[in-house]
């Protein structure tokens, strides 16, 4: 008689968009009961999802699924590298980062049967002042309206952009010196992105040609710009062209050090933290076991219109009409104008 597999089910309440509820009647429903044993968790504090998840790898049980966002992923996963418990994901926070980098569904029934499918890869992940995140880190304006994006209370895509618009006007770039196993060089820089992934999540890759399975981290450094270069930035953002922008420079290391003339805000996946003047980020290779999807899709590259209409139809089969796509497209802009000018 096959022994089964121990599964634990971490569900943080509050993440993201999605109600949990419903995820947990369809696990109940459609996991593999033949190959799994499994138990459901709910989070009650933040930093809980690690402790749980710690104490399953310390159990030996085989699987700890994260069911929540970048955030309750990231917990989970620092609690399982190097060890022989995989992370699974259930992905249903604000942006998705990894989940999208590694193709699993974000429909929650086809989640549940890539973890049904039990196929595990083993992927790098990187370190920022010790702290260990899985898609990106950064300092600038990324980790900034990361820090805003969290002090709003107030989740979702459309709050993100309301607070990347309204702050993008008013920030100013800051001197930073890099250095790496290559030498020093100083930039000017609106944001410097670390990707051990592709994405931020939501499909804005920041970091396209970026791999998890590598050994390198992708360092992406967006450069002073103007109004003017706004829209073939965002463009290029959400179309994975962003690295042939003239504004931006990019190089893979294992290890940088990032040296600026204050302390101030940072992020990692998307969570932001006060650090020091002096910052080091480094990628260590092969140290998370995670469950993938056998079945590898074309990851065609949304025009930013396509994308802000995906999202905001609610996931609709990409067979929707155009009239129906922009009509979203027009709502997300009115709702942004009327939040932006109350701000003025």
């Amino acid at each position: 008689m096959t022994t089964k597999k121990k599964i634990v089910f971490v569900v943080n309440p509050i993440s993201g968009t999605q109600g949990k509820r419903a995820i947990l009647k369809w696990i109940d429903e459609r996991i593999n009961r033949t190959l799994y044993d499994y138990t459901i968790v709910k989070t009650q504090y933040a930093g809980h999802a690690e402790k749980i998840a710690a104490t399953a790898a310390k159990e030996k049980v085989d699987i700890v699924v994260a069911i929540g966002g970048d955030g309750t992923i990231n917990e989970i996963g620092r609690a399982l590298i190097h060890t022989d418990t995989a992370l699974g994901i259930i992905p249903c926070g604000s942006g998705n980062g990894l989940a999208r980098h590694l193709q699993i569904p974000l429909e929650p029934k086809a989640a549940i049967d890539i973890i049904n499918e039990s196929s595990v890869a083993c992927i790098d992940y990187g370190k920022i002042n010790n702290i260990p995140f899985f898609c990106t880190c950064g300092v600038g304006f990324d980790a900034f309206v990361s820090l805003k994006f969290a002090d709003s209370g107030k989740r979702g895509l459309l709050t993100y952009l309301e607070n990347t618009l309204h702050e993008s006007l008013s920030y100013k770039p800051e001197t930073y010196e890099i250095e790496n196993e290559e030498g020093t060089v100083k930039y000017k820089a609106f944001l410097i992105a670390c990707g051990n992934a592709s994405q931020y999540g939501n499909n804005a890759y920041i970091a396209p040609q970026a791999s998890l399975t590598d050994g390198l981290m992708d360092v992406t450094i967006l450069e002073p710009f103007t109004v003017l270069d706004v829209p073939s930035l965002s463009f290029q953002l959400f179309n994975k062209t962003i690295d042939q922008n003239s504004r931006i420079k990019t190089f893979r290391t294992k290890k940088i050090k990032i040296h600026r003339s204050k302390p101030g805000v940072m992020h990692y996946d998307g969570d932001p933290i006060m650090g020091g003047k002096d910052i080091e980020v480094e990628l260590i290779p092969h140290g998370l076991n995670i469950i993938v999807s056998d079945k590898k899709k074309e990851n065609e590259p949304f025009s930013l219109l396509q994308q802000i209409s995906e999202i905001f139809s609610g996931m609709k089969p990409k067979a929707e009409t155009f009239a129906f796509r922009h009509s979203h497209l027009f709502e997300l802009n009115k709702s942004l104008l009327r939040r932006l000018s109350k701000k003025q």
